[in-house]
């Protein structure tokens, strides 16, 4: 597949917009972070930020930022590094945190050192990586990996469906393995051939429309070129599995 968008100008407009707009969103939203900050610190086991290893540009690892949402010792308990509705590994602030994706804000300041951008490539643990294939591998981070994104839209409600798949009496980590991963490298390789200014803003009207109905198709009614969605990643289909 041939890359669509060929514009020199697109990285140095993005990377410019989204350090002015992290900028002044960290301002705009300071006050909310030192709620934040002090209720954690209250409440829980007073951690604040979590910081985890991450693939990042160019396939170069970096630390993401966090609220703490999590026990201290919660990768190493229950489903380690898979998180399922109501792990009961989640504080009561960080199930709050989670669920309006509050706890995602922290990733500003990974924009700021240009670690990240607004819209991108999720980045994901390093040792997941290899879960993806070699074509998915050669092309996810050569864009920064981004705060949201075409794979954050819809799997929104990851852990829903890997819920789900776990009440059936099946293993979570072999659904996110066999199914997810997938998936998610094919939309990920279509953002690589597919990112513009434009794929990039709609990105984030759509993930901002999404705090609002969060159960919304309109990101196939956007990008009608986008790989088919297999019925595995629907509730219904994961009944047939």
């Amino acid at each position: 597949m041939v890359k669509t968008n060929n514009s020199p100008l697109y990285p140095i407009i993005k990377r410019t917009f989204d350090l002015l707009a992290s900028i002044l969103g960290l301002l705009v939203i300071s006050p909310l972070f030192l709620v934040i900050m002090v209720v954690l610190k209250l409440t829980g086991e007073g951690e604040i930020f979590y910081l985890q290893e991450r693939m990042g540009l160019h396939n170069k690892p970096f630390f993401i930022y966090k609220f703490a949402t999590m026990l201290k010792d919660s990768a190493n308990m229950g489903h380690k590094t898979l998180t399922v509705r109501n792990d009961p590994r989640i504080t009561k602030v960080g199930r709050l945190l989670r669920i309006t994706k509050i706890n995602e804000l922290p990733q500003i300041l990974n924009v700021v050192k240009g670690d990240m951008a607004l819209i991108g490539p999720r980045p994901i643990l390093v040792k997941n990586f290899a879960s993806y294939t070699p074509e998915v591998q050669e092309v996810i981070y050569k864009n920064r990996p981004g705060i949201t994104g075409i794979g954050s839209l819809i799997f929104r409600d990851e852990e829903l469906l890997v819920t789900a798949y776990k009440a059936n009496g099946n293993n979570p980590s072999e659904y996110y393995k066999t199914y997810v991963f997938p998936y998610k490298g094919a939309l990920e390789q279509w953002y690589y051939h597919h990112c513009s200014l434009a794929v990039d803003f709609k990105i984030l009207f759509l993930t901002f429309r999404s705090l609002v109905k969060p159960n919304s198709e309109l990101v196939y009614k956007t990008f009608k070129n986008l790989p088919a969605k297999p019925e595995s990643l629907t509730l219904s289909g994961i009944k047939k599995l």
